[in-house]
């Protein structure tokens, strides 16, 4: 029975090859969500609100960061490939996460008249923010033991991160009618692609079967459960259900997003991947 499998060690893992795959599967969704969500949230350094804003959203993006690396690091153990490689070297269309997290902060870009939307950065920093807390506290009970050891690690330090975005939503939904306004609009645009969030992807049963994490349903209904009393409590008006982009993210269907965001994330690495970066 898939809830009774403890796999303790990587070298258990790999001498079952369709329990290796689930885990492949899942590993590179989890890093792939954060290490994209990371970069976007970089692109804030230097035009964050004020400073004490910018060091705060450069240091959890950091954390964040630190998070997809040890699952690539997790990856590598497997076999998979080199972490850095994981990360720098492949194509969109290699890539697991969410459309949620790949979509640019605004219009225009970084160096070139960025005219982001602080009010999308905060709602999609924190509905994907609580909707990682469910998965993380699910993974916490993964029949893949490295992963819930690491899951429980990242819960003490995502929690934080957590009531970072709180005071803000607050702080916009209880502000000047345009704030409140700002804030809404940022809420229905990341509603848009919220749903697709809890996707396990195309092996998403052997993912469930094998205990490495619970059922969509389950992580769906938990997910928008606390969502909606964060909203409440915040005098938000529920937007129902979420929902799910044109393209695939699980399934390795992106944006033209997600290319330009990997052109920019591996231009340096590329020159040379055998370098000591």
């Amino acid at each position: 029975m898939a809830d009774r499998l403890h796999v303790e060690t990587v070298e258990a893992a790999k001498q079952n090859p369709a329990f290796a795959k689930a885990l492949t599967d899942l590993l590179f969704q989890l890093a792939d969500d954060d290490f994209i969500l990371a970069y976007r949230g970089s692109e804030w350094l230097g035009l964050a609100p004020h400073i004490e804003e910018d060091v705060a959203f450069s240091s959890m993006s950091q954390d964040m960061m630190g998070h997809a690396v040890m699952f690539y690091e997790m990856l590598e153990q497997l076999g998979v490939g080199k972490a850095d490689d994981l990360a720098q070297l492949r194509e969109a269309k290699a890539f697991s996460n969410a459309i949620l997290v790949e979509r640019k902060n605004g219009d225009g870009e970084y160096n070139d008249h960025p005219h982001y939307d602080w009010a999308y950065a905060i709602v999609r920093s924190y509905v994907y923010g609580l909707y990682k807390q469910v998965r993380l506290e699910a993974l916490t009970q993964s029949s893949y033991v490295p992963l819930a050891l690491v899951s429980r690690k990242m819960m003490t330090e995502h929690r934080y991160h957590l009531m970072h975005w709180q005071v803000w939503l607050k702080q916009l939904a209880n502000s000047t009618a345009d704030a409140r306004q700002r804030l809404e609009a940022a809420i229905a645009k990341v509603w848009k692609d919220a749903g697709e969030l809890p996707h396990l992807g195309p092996n998403q049963v052997d993912i469930v079967q094998l205990g490495l994490i619970a059922e969509e349903e389950q992580l769906k209904q938990k997910w928008l459960t606390l969502t909606k009393d964060i909203f409440e409590k915040a005098g938000l008006e529920w937007p129902g259900e979420p929902g799910v982009p044109q393209e695939r993210g699980r399934h390795g269907e992106h944006t033209a997003d997600l290319v330009q965001a990997l052109a920019t994330l591996s231009e340096v690495y590329r020159i040379d991947p055998a370098a000591g970066w």
